[in-house]
């Protein structure tokens, strides 16, 4: 079942052509992982996809229901777009915590003010996350108080506590020292073993390899190849493929 199904996006900003013709579809319980180089559109992708930024053209939905329509040339977006809101989480780069709540307020505000939950149950669920991702004797602290990669798991839990279909993550380690890296993608490691559908845009390969169901290359706002990660990495048959990612071994040490 696609959870999430992209046709024909398009996304300029001013005479910046940034997405140009992407369609994509992610099936419930799939890894993708989404790699290129600074500039492809891979964080606009998500962004779209995740109602930050509007499209140009094309059209997408969550759970067959459509977001957007083209219409007589036009974008036209459904009218309560909250519907769909609740479908996706989102864990940015730098956290987007608020900083002067707590780390429980942080993890359960949402769910109680937007989703009209429980307090008790969503209170009960929050704990279970915190103590799933080793933060439970952090519940009273404040983001400030907290490591980056400690931070960057209660980005994680904030957006699991709303029980989303689908979590996307933008560059989730390009924050981090590369010792708190790996805390960090061991958890996302861990959810792809639980079959959490998921979207990564990340510039660790070796990750990208290792977790992903299906890697996708961008370049130039196109999707250039995607497959296995053993057809993207071992056996690209695309040269902006093989040159990126020979560049990208070489920067890395």
């Amino acid at each position: 079942m696609n959870i999430l199904k992209m046709s024909n996006i398009q996304k300029s900003f001013g005479g910046n052509h940034v997405l140009k013709d992407i369609s994509l579809s992610v099936d419930k319980g799939e890894v993708v992982s989404v790699i290129g180089p600074s500039g492809s559109g891979k964080s606009t992708l998500l962004r779209c996809a995740t109602l930050l930024e509007t499209v140009d053209g094309g059209e997408f939905s969550y759970m067959g229901e459509n977001v957007c329509l083209q219409k007589n040339g036009k974008t036209v977006y459904d009218k309560n777009l909250n519907k769909f809101r609740h479908c996706f989480g989102l864990v940015f780069q730098n956290f987007n915590l608020f900083p002067h709540w707590s780390v429980l307020k942080n993890v359960i505000d949402a769910p109680i003010s937007v989703q009209g939950r429980n307090k008790n149950e969503v209170m009960e669920e929050a704990m279970e996350l915190l103590k799933k991702m080793g933060l439970e004797d952090k519940v009273n602290a404040y983001p400030g108080e907290l490591s980056g990669g400690q931070q960057q798991r209660l980005s994680i839990v904030r957006a699991l506590a709303m029980n989303p279909e689908i979590l996307f993550f933008d560059e989730p380690t390009s924050a981090l020292d590369p010792e708190l890296t790996g805390e960090v993608l061991k958890v996302i490691k861990q959810l792809a073993e639980e079959k959490m559908t998921m979207v990564i845009v990340t510039h660790e390969m070796e990750f990208a390899r290792a977790v992903s169901d299906r890697v996708i290359f961008m370049d130039g706002g196109v999707i250039v190849e995607e497959g296995t990660p053993d057809e993207v990495f071992s056996n690209t048959k695309n040269e902006r493929t093989k040159q990126f990612l020979q560049n990208y071994s070489k920067n890395e040490y």
